[in-house]
């Protein structure tokens, strides 16, 4: 990336230019406590080979997924990666134009994204489906948009189960923006927009959508469903009965890279197809007959009137939705479903062997590939213990919980390893 310095002069231009007298002014909407007083700890004015090194040594102390056990996810999933996605994204049918405006120079993206749309649309039971969602939580808060526009008269939106904590806070603040909308839990009323379901929920329980269907129905709110581990609708039933579908698509030719960048995807019924955020793309023909794929519906206000834009997205992940694009293509239907099979399997064998560790409860009924368990000892200071041991233990919660997951990558002797570590922590 350039580095481009500005002079004292130049900068002086533009905070004139939007009004302000110097830079702090452009932060007044962060909270003061929210900057660091003083100098940050890193070392001053040093040069670029000091530099290097200095950020070599912060990298070094992560500890990544391949580096041992590994049983972390709430959200962000350890999955196998074929190198065929990474070969083929780097083809030159995909090395097209950033933002696909031109349909005659900008062919492989488009075709990229609508076989993304339409593996989106076959794995929820939905109509259609979008490209251009930054990842699972921005697509929540998105639906809750679109719920709100179409019960235009409403100002509610319900949380049905156990969200995803950071789905839910990046949710409350999109709805800060809207003074007069209110996020809770429990059940929908008249004044409810829609409802969010989750599933599998945040401690990895599956839920069914009949009931909540049901009420939804009663009550004129839509019903939104979220899923984050999209490799669970190779077992779960797809969400069909829901008006509208989103979540992560990570877990499928994508890296966790320590937090992103991920893919959000997002789905829902044709009827509410001009209210959906994001890009659509379409097949056509073009004047030869030739099949081709156009930008067919686009809700930005950078093309339409600002008035009328359903979101102000400005990326269509174009990269992210490839690389799950070529790994879907290469499980196919029969491998995605035995690819889910190996995630549940792998995770009963997990369970299995804590249910047998004085001390550990399992407190899912159900599960995919993720649950949690109850520990006698303080299970922040498990995971930490574990840590010292090169052991990612999983997610530490509140009342001595543990959220941990297994996938195809998870093995017998990580299995053991864990078992043995945790027997001997929790004496």
């Amino acid at each position: 990336m350039r580095y481009l310095p500005q002079t004292k002069q130049s900068r002086k231009h533009m905070l004139a230019a939007v009004g302000v007298e110097n830079i702090d002014a452009l932060y007044k909407d962060i909270p003061a406590d929210a900057f660091i007083k003083g100098l940050a700890d890193l070392p001053l004015h040093q040069g670029e080979l000091e530099v290097e090194r200095t950020l070599s040594a912060y990298a070094n102390q992560n500890h990544a997924a391949p580096q041992g056990s590994f049983f972390l996810g709430g959200g962000l999933y350890y999955h196998h990666i074929p190198a065929t996605v990474d070969h083929i994204i780097q083809r030159s049918e995909f090395l097209t134009a950033y933002t696909p405006y031109q349909p005659e120079i900008a062919q492989g993206t488009l075709t990229a994204i609508f076989e993304f749309q339409t593996f989106i649309a076959q794995l929820t039971g939905q109509d259609v489906a979008n490209a251009s969602m930054y990842d699972g939580a921005t697509a929540t808060a998105e639906a809750a948009l679109m719920a709100l526009r179409i019960n235009k008269t409403r100002h509610k939106i319900c949380i049905g189960n156990a969200l995803h904590p950071d789905y839910r806070a990046v949710l409350k603040s999109y709805m800060g923006n809207h003074e007069d909308t209110e996020v809770f839990d429990g059940l929908p009323d008249a004044d409810t927009a829609c409802v969010i379901l989750q599933s599998p929920d945040f401690y990895g329980q599956p839920h069914g959508y009949e009931s909540w269907r049901k009420i939804c129905d009663e009550t004129g709110a839509l019903l939104v469903v979220v899923i984050n581990e999209i490799i669970s609708l190779g077992l779960l039933p797809a969400p069909e009965s829901a008006d509208i579908v989103c979540g992560e698509a990570q877990s499928i030719g994508i890296p966790m890279g320590f937090g992103g960048p991920h893919c959000g995807f997002f789905a829902c019924r044709e009827t509410y197809l001009r209210q959906m955020p994001g890009r659509l793309i379409g097949e056509t023909v073009d004047e030869d007959g030739r099949r081709s794929f156009v930008l067919t519906l686009n809700t930005r206000e950078q093309h339409i009137r600002r008035e009328k834009a359903t979101s102000n997205i400005c990326t269509n992940q174009g990269l992210m939705a490839l690389a799950f694009t070529i790994h879907m293509a290469l499980l196919g239907e029969d491998g995605f479903k035995q690819l889910a099979r190996l995630n549940h399997e792998t995770a009963c064998r997990l369970a299995d062997a804590l249910e047998k560790i004085p001390g550990v409860t399992l407190l899912n009924e159900h599960f995919f590939n993720e649950f949690t368990i109850k520990l006698s000892k303080n299970a922040k200071d498990v995971v930490k213990a574990m840590a010292e041991r090169g052991i990612i233990a999983g997610y530490a919660l509140d009342d001595n919980q543990l959220l941990l997951a297994a996938t195809e990558m998870t093995t017998e002797k990580d299995i053991a390893t864990l078992i043995t570590a945790l027997q001997e922590i929790l004496l």
